[in-house]
C-alpha cells in the first residue's frame, strides 16, 4: 500500500506537469486614453502599458452613463500578439478632475485566453478641453492566465516606518510593509531573532532597489505575521542602504510588483502604546534604579507593570526608530550609541517647551532608539500634554503624555475629568462623548471677496485611553483652559487616520430647527457611515457671485437639535441662544511667522463666553493612489473677558510652513455663550453628557512663514 501510494504521488506530480499551468502575474496598468460623451456613453480610445512583461498596445473601451460610475467593457490588444479583456468602472466626479476606479479581466485571446483578475483600486484623472475627455487610469492588480491556478503572488500596499506609521524609512529604521500574501506563516507569528537574517526560513524576503538603477539590497526580517492573507512584515533597513527613492519587492515564492518608498539618512518617530502611531507615547518615568513606571494618568499597577502619569522635574525614557544609521550596529544584539553626543542636535518637545536630551540613540536594541530627558520644574502639565523629539530641527508625529501637576500627585488633571473617570481608562475602560454645533465663519477669498458661510454637525464618540486626546479635545469646547493641544491626521487615498479619533456612536436620525428669519426648519443632518457616524448639515453660503447657496442661515435666536434615537444613543433634544461674533482687532492676518509667535486682539461678547482659536497646515508625499497628506492643527481656548490671546511658538513650530499660494494653511478665530448641556441615553446601558455650542468667527487661508 505504501508503494502505491508513493506511485500515486509521483504520477500525479508527472501529469502536473505535463498540465498548461495558470501564470498568476502582479503588474501594474497604466491607461492613457480620451473620447467624448454621446447618447450611448463614453467611448475610449488610447494606450494601455501592463509591468511585469505583459507588454503595451491599443485600448479602446465604452463606458455606459450612470449617476455615480461610468462602466462598460474595455480591450487591450497587445503589440507582442493577444488580447486581454474585461469591464472598467469609472466614478463619474474623475470625469471632472480625479477618483478611484477599479477593472477586472474576464477573458482574452493568445496567451490571456481565459484570463481572469482584478485591478481594485485605479487612480483615476482627466481633463475636459474643446476636444473632448483625456483620462489617465493607474493601478495594481494581478492577471492569472488560463490553465490550473498556481497561488497567490505577493501584493505590496505600504511601506511604513513602525512607530508613527507613515511613508519613508530611515537608514537603520525599523520599517513595516503591509499587503497580502507576502508570508505563508499563519499565528503564531515568526519572529526573528539576532542575528536577523536576509531571508526567512520559508524563502521570504524584502529588497530596496535604487529606482534610478543600481544594487538591490535585501533587509534583515524581523517579523512576518499572515492571518487569513492580510499580512505584515517587518524588518531593519541597513544603514548602510544610502537615502534616495527605492522600489521595494516581496518574494514569496514569486515576486511582487514594485512599490515606491523613500529613504531618508534620518526619521525619527515614537513608538505608541497601541501601535497606532499617534495618541499616548510609549514613555517610561524613572521611579528608581528598581522601578520605572508606564506613563499613564493614575498611580497603580497597569496590565502588565507599574504606571503613573509623570512628574515636574522627573526623569523619563522614550522608545522610538529612525534616529539614523550606525554602521556595523543594525544586527547586533546590543548596540550602543549616542548620536546626540555626535554632531545630532536631539530635541524633547513637551507641550511647547523644548528640552535638552540627556541621551539619544540606539541603547540595547538594533533599531531602537532610547531618548532620556529630565522634565523641568515648570513644564505644562495635564493628561494630554503635547510631546514630540525634534531632530536636526524635523519634529516626530505629535503624540501625547500624561504629566501629574506637582510632584506628589497620584494622577494627572484634565478639565471636565474626575480621578475616577481617568482610573477607568487605565483599567481599560472607555469614555463616551457627544455633543453639536452650529458654525457660522466669515473669510475673504481672493477670486470672490468676502463670503459667509453657515453649517453644523456632531458626533457620538467612544474613546479608550489611548485615544483620549480626541476626547480631550472635545471636552475642551466647554472648558476654558486657556491653552493650546496640537493634533495629526494623515491620509492615504481615501483613508485618514486622525490622532485622538475614537469609535463613533450611531443616534439615528437628527434634526435642526431655528428662528424666524433663519429658513431653518426641520433640517436633517446627513449620518456618515461606520465607524465614526459623524453628523454633518452644510447651510448656506452668502457672497458668491452667483448668490447664496444651500437653505437656511445662522442668525440670532434659539436653535433645538432633535435626535430620534438608533443603535447605540436614543431620543435626546437640547436648545442654544445665538448671540453676535466678536470683533477681531485689525482683522485676521494672512501671514503669520510661526518664530514670533501670534498676538490676537478683540473685542464685544460677555466676558464670560468662550473663544477658540485654531489653525492647521499640511504636506503631501507620493502621487496618485499612494499620495499621502498630513495635516497639523493647534487648538486653543480661551474667554472673551481676556480681550486677546497669544499663540506661542512652541506651538505654531510644530505645523509645516505653508504658502498662501498652495492653500494649505488655515486659520480661525471663533467664540460662543455658554453652551447648552443635554443627557442622551445608551441603548446598553448608562448615559452620555453632551453638549450644544454656536461658534461664530471670522477663519480663512493664511501662511505660516
Amino acid at each position: 500500500m505504501l508503494r502505491k501510494l508513493q506511485l500515486s504521488g509521483c504520477t500525479l506530480a508527472i501529469l502536473g506537469c505535463a498540465a498548461a499551468h495558470a501564470a498568476s502575474i502582479a503588474t501594474t496598468a497604466t491607461i492613457n486614453a480620451a473620447g467624448s460623451v454621446s447618447a450611448t456613453g463614453l467611448a475610449l480610445t488610447g494606450t494601455a502599458s501592463l509591468t511585469n512583461g505583459i507588454g503595451s498596445g491599443t485600448f479602446t473601451a465604452v463606458l455606459a452613463i450612470a449617476t455615480a460610475n461610468y462602466s462598460g467593457p474595455y480591450s487591450i490588444t497587445l503589440s507582442g500578439g493577444g488580447a486581454i479583456n474585461g469591464m472598467l468602472t469609472v466614478p463619474a466626479t474623475a470625469l471632472s478632475g480625479s477618483g478611484s476606479g477599479s477593472a477586472t479581466v474576464t477573458g482574452g485571446s493568445g496567451a490571456y485566453s481565459g484570463a481572469a483578475g482584478s485591478f481594485p483600486s485605479l487612480a483615476v484623472t482627466s481633463t475636459i478641453g474643446a476636444s473632448g475627455i483625456a483620462l489617465t487610469v493607474t493601478g495594481s492588480g494581478t492577471i492569472t492566465t488560463g490553465g490550473t491556478v498556481g497561488p497567490a503572488p505577493p501584493i505590496v500596499t505600504a511601506v511604513l516606518d513602525a512607530a508613527s506609521n507613515t511613508a519613508g524609512v530611515a537608514q537603520g529604521g525599523i520599517f513595516i510593509v503591509k499587503g497580502t500574501n507576502l508570508c505563508p506563516t499563519e499565528n503564531p507569528t515568526a519572529v526573528y531573532n539576532v542575528p536577523r537574517p536576509t531571508v526567512g526560513s520559508d524563502g521570504v524576503k524584502i529588497t530596496f532597489t535604487p529606482a534610478a538603477g543600481g544594487t538591490a539590497t535585501d533587509t534583515l526580517l524581523w517579523y512576518e505575521y499572515n492571518p487569513g492573507g492580510a499580512s505584515q512584515l517587518a524588518g531593519i533597513l541597513p544603514s548602510t542602504v544610502a537615502p534616495g527613492n527605492y522600489n521595494v519587492t516581496v518574494t514569496n515564492g514569486t515576486v511582487s510588483a514594485p512599490f515606491a518608498a523613500q529613504v531618508t539618512q534620518s526619521k525619527f518617530e515614537l513608538f505608541t502604546q497601541d501601535s497606532s502611531g499617534s495618541g499616548m507615547a510609549s514613555v517610561q518615568n524613572y521611579i528608581s534604579a528598581s522601578e520605572v513606571d508606564l506613563n499613564s494618568f493614575t498611580t497603580g499597577n497597569g496590565k502588565s507593570t507599574t504606571i503613573s502619569p509623570a512628574h515636574p522635574g522627573q526623569y523619563m525614557q522614550a522608545y522610538g526608530t529612525g534616529m539614523g544609521p550606525l554602521v556595523g550596529g543594525d544586527n547586533s544584539a546590543s548596540p550602543d550609541y549616542d548620536f546626540s553626543s555626535n554632531g545630532y542636535k536631539v530635541a524633547a518637545i513637551v507641550g511647547g517647551m523644548n528640552i535638552p536630551v540627556l541621551y539619544a540613540g540606539r541603547a540595547g536594541y538594533a533599531g531602537e532608539d532610547q531618548i532620556t530627558f529630565a522634565l523641568p520644574s515648570n513644564v505644562p502639565t495635564g493628561c494630554t500634554t503635547s510631546f514630540q523629539i525634534s531632530v536636526n530641527g524635523v519634529l516626530s508625529v505629535p503624540t501625547y503624555i500624561a504629566i501629574a501637576p506637582n510632584t506628589t500627585a497620584a494622577a494627572c488633571v484634565q478639565p471636565g475629568f474626575t480621578t475616577a473617570q481617568l482610573q477607568n481608562l487605565d483599567d481599560g475602560g472607555a469614555y463616551t462623548a457627544g455633543g453639536f454645533s452650529l458654525v457660522q465663519i466669515q473669510e475673504t477669498v481672493s477670486s470672490v471677496g468676502s463670503i459667509k458661510s453657515n453649517s453644523a454637525s456632531g458626533s457620538f464618540t467612544e474613546y479608550t485611553a489611548y485615544q483620549f486626546s480626541g476626547a480631550a479635545s472635545a471636552a475642551s469646547a466647554t472648558t476654558v483652559t486657556g491653552a493650546c493641544t496640537v493634533t495629526e491626521s494623515t491620509t492615504t487615498g481615501a483613508v485618514t487616520t486622525v490622532s485622538g479619533s475614537g469609535i463613533g456612536l450611531d443616534a439615528g436620525a437628527v434634526t435642526l430647527n431655528g428662528p424666524s428669519g433663519s429658513s431653518v426648519a426641520n433640517l436633517a443632518f446627513t449620518e456618515g457611515a461606520a465607524p465614526y457616524y459623524g453628523y454633518s448639515l452644510m447651510l448656506a453660503t452668502t457672497g458668491l457671485p452667483t448668490g447664496s447657496s444651500g437653505t437656511g442661515t445662522i442668525v440670532a435666536g434659539q436653535y433645538t437639535v432633535s435626535g430620534a434615537g438608533g443603535k447605540d444613543v436614543g431620543k435626546f433634544s437640547s436648545s442654544i441662544t445665538v448671540g453676535a461674533p466678536l470683533t477681531i482687532a485689525g482683522g485676521l492676518p494672512t501671514s503669520v511667522n510661526r518664530s514670533a509667535g501670534l498676538p490676537l486682539s478683540w473685542t464685544g461678547g460677555n466676558s464670560s463666553d468662550l473663544v477658540e482659536i485654531l489653525g492647521s497646515s499640511s504636506t503631501t508625499t507620493g502621487t496618485g493612489a499612494n499620495a499621502t497628506t498630513t495635516t497639523w492643527g493647534f487648538f486653543c481656548t480661551t474667554t472673551a473677558g481676556t480681550g486677546g490671546f497669544t499663540v506661542s511658538s512652541s506651538v505654531l513650530l510644530q505645523l509645516p510652513a505653508a504658502t498662501l499660494s498652495s492653500g494649505n494653511g488655515f486659520l480661525e478665530v471663533a467664540s460662543t455663550v455658554t453652551p447648552s448641556t443635554f443627557n442622551a441615553p445608551l441603548t446598553a446601558g448608562g448615559s452620555i453628557n453632551g453638549t450644544f455650542v454656536s461658534f461664530l468667527g471670522y477663519g480663512g487661508q493664511v501662511s505660516y512663514q
